[in-house]
């Protein structure tokens, strides 16, 4: 996909979200008759095959350490990412981990400046991330006022957005090299893949086909596997090389209005006051986040 055009990056990485925020109401669907390993396995199984018929290509790049990169980005953004995800969605609302989840900008900001030396943080970076952990406290409690609650889903999402932080700085270091998006998405699937097979030691999976034969459960693994894995790492890992990964993660902020809209209107969950103010907040520290604080230019005498 050569594309290095700024506004149809925008475009892009805005049509992924909204994809993306779809799938957290078809992945809670598809729990009902599958183990979270087994949606992944399938899932991504599926977006392999359909990147391989796209680009049947193998790489004549023998770089080690590329090649690492590419076992990191799948290892974070494929495996570890959607089973903290997906695992999460047995504990808690759709609605808490999508939000949550939201806080990955957070995260790549920070790798970013470690790893890639990007500009240096400010205040407003700070204050906003203080702001949203704040939300996400009210989020999780999601007007338990007993404060019996269970926050293994949010901790979880929260394990899935430094996951995801993790395979942004890789995609950078990687988009920076090799230049095909669908070659480069397809190799990090691929790793994905083969870091879930030990996974299956530990973890509940079957081979049963046959639970595709309901044609709910079909269409959502599709949707998951052609559009938000094939189609959605395509065009993000684009917008990720056209806009670089600041840009591109401020889009993350939608996911959390997407997925509680669908959640509201396919799934009937509720939305307390609470979770509602946590929403805010989290958002409200997201956007503060990106602000940068004016500075003075410093005149000698």
């Amino acid at each position: 996909m050569k594309i290095e055009n700024a506004s149809a990056g925008h475009t892009i990485a805005l049509i992924t979200i909204v994809i993306w925020g779809v799938t957290f109401v078809s992945t809670k669907m598809l729990l009902d008759d599958f183990t979270p390993l087994e949606i992944l396995v399938f899932r991504f199984s599926i977006g392999f095959a359909a990147l391989s018929l796209l680009y049947p290509y193998l790489s004549k790049n023998r770089n080690i350490r590329l090649e690492l990169m590419f076992a990191g980005a799948g290892l974070c953004g494929v495996t570890l990412y959607f089973l903290f995800e997906n695992i999460a969605l047995t504990y808690t609302l759709i609605t808490n981990v999508a939000i949550i989840v939201s806080l990955a900008p957070f995260f790549t900001a920070m790798l970013s400046r470690i790893f890639l030396k990007d500009e240096k943080l400010d205040r407003m970076f700070f204050v906003g991330f203080a702001v949203a952990m704040v939300g996400v406290v009210l989020i999780s409690f999601n007007g338990n006022v007993a404060f019996e609650v269970d926050l293994t889903g949010d901790l979880l999402s929260v394990f899935a957005a430094l996951a995801w932080a993790f395979y942004m700085v890789f995609m950078r270091k990687i988009g920076e090299t090799e230049k095909n998006t669908v070659h480069n998405t397809r190799r990090a699937f691929f790793y994905g893949l083969l870091f879930m097979i030990p996974a299956m030691l530990f973890l509940p999976f079957e081979l049963d086909v046959g639970r595709f034969a309901d044609s709910e459960n079909l269409f959502n693994i599709l949707f998951l596997g052609l559009g938000a894995s094939a189609m959605c790492f395509v065009s993000w890992n684009t917008a990720l090389r056209v806009l670089g990964a600041a840009k591109t993660s401020v889009y993350i902020y939608l996911i959390p209005a997407v997925a509680i809209v669908f959640a509201a209107l396919v799934l009937d969950e509720t939305i307390t006051i609470m979770a509602v103010c946590g929403a805010i907040l989290t958002i409200a520290g997201l956007v503060i986040s990106e602000k940068k604080v004016e500075r003075t230019p410093h005149t000698e005498c």
